[in-house]
């Protein structure tokens, strides 16, 4: 696996600090210190794969680390604040990532055999150890870059064997179930798109729960095990980074975009803001910029 590690870690050098398109549909890669900002985001969806360094992401009261060598697994839409580090030796953080398409897992499942059995889980991420095979399928893919005319006739066939791996290790139900209609995954991933969609109107939590055909209780439940938040502070960080983003580009003062983005109150928005980000968003707002003027 070494082997295959030094290639990838070759392959992937051309990386900025920021989500680096690779010219493969829905790959990118990304290495260094990532702009706070960028980590304080609404992640979608994805398979990473940690090159070198390691990364820490926290979702509600929950947090995990990936190292070198493992890949972790999104399988709905979460708010969560990361943070990056360099290897032991001072090498930059780098990292490669597949965007996930539901209806191409979808594709793929039905080409398998159904498992028998299947324990019940439910968090939206989670992190395992690579294997020699899933690195391969990596290499090929990353290879790519280097003959760009070979990439719609292979990189389908290559993203259907990282899936393939994926789905055949230890987080492979977190691809069956964003792709199987019915799952308490995918009943939760609706009021999810809901919310990301309306952040900014009232929440009603009855009204999610029917979207998702479950009870008010099994609905809490299932939420908060998914996304370890609840739909409450599920739309609040949604809307404080949404907020955030706004801010950073100078679209709008603090009392407009906290109307914007939903709060009644400009003072709940301001102290609800500065817990989330540590300063009050006037001034979060004007440092931020500043660090990216140095950049």
């Amino acid at each position: 696996m070494d082997m295959q590690l030094r290639e990838l870690r070759t392959l992937a050098a051309r990386a900025e600090n920021r989500r680096t398109e690779t010219g493969i549909p829905r790959v990118a890669m990304v290495q260094g210190e990532i702009p706070e900002h960028q980590l304080a985001a609404v992640y979608e969806p994805m398979i990473n794969l940690i090159l070198t360094g390691s990364k820490s992401m926290t979702v509600g009261d929950r947090t995990l680390r990936y190292d070198p060598a493992t890949y972790f697994v999104m399988s709905v839409d979460l708010p969560a604040v990361g943070s990056v580090h360099p290897s032991d030796a001072d090498e930059p953080y780098l990292a490669v990532s597949l965007t996930l398409e539901p209806s191409i897992v979808a594709g793929l499942l039905a080409d398998l055999p159904k498992p028998a059995g299947g324990e019940l889980y439910a968090s939206g991420f989670s992190v395992a150890s690579v294997t020699p095979e899933l690195l391969d399928a990596w290499l090929r893919m990353l290879r790519l870059m280097e003959h760009p005319h070979d990439i719609a006739v292979l990189a389908p066939a290559y993203e259907r064997e990282i899936l393939y791996r994926v789905l055949q290790g230890p987080l492979g139900w977190m691809l069956r179930d964003i792709a199987t209609p019915d799952t308490a995954l995918s009943r939760i991933g609706v009021a999810i798109q809901w919310i990301r969609e309306n952040f900014a109107r009232p929440l009603r939590v009855e009204a999610l729960a029917q979207m998702a055909a479950l009870s008010v209780s099994a609905f809490h439940r299932h939420f908060k095990a998914v996304t370890a938040l609840s739909p409450l502070q599920y739309q609040k960080h949604v809307r404080l980074l949404h907020a955030r983003s706004l801010l950073i580009s100078g679209q709008g003062n603090a009392t407009s975009v906290a109307l914007g983005v939903g709060y009644e109150s400009p003072n709940q928005f301001s102290r609800e803001y500065a817990r989330q980000f540590g300063l009050p968003p006037s001034k979060d707002a004007v440092r931020l910029r500043a660090h990216a003027c140095r950049e």
